[in-house]
């Protein structure tokens, strides 16, 4: 990929389909704005999980993870 052709996928953010960001950012893991630009596509009704930051919340947020996996 040229550079003029990396920056103007850069600037891009908003043109692209959210499978082509969510890809862009996978290869690209260090681009903030990019990760900035495919959060703000969250979808507002998606169940927010507020669990504490001990050793219990974290194997809750584990076990949501795994069940997500599985797909139950």
């Amino acid at each position: 990929m040229e550079i003029g052709s990396f920056y103007q996928m850069k600037s891009n953010f908003e043109t692209m389909s959210k499978a082509e960001l969510r890809a862009y950012v996978l290869e690209h893991k260090e681009d903030k704005e990019a990760l900035r630009a495919l959060m703000s596509r969250r979808d507002p009704n998606a169940i927010k999980y507020n669990f504490p930051n001990t050793q219990e919340g974290r194997e809750q947020i584990k076990e949501v993870i795994k069940r997500k996996i599985e797909g139950s």
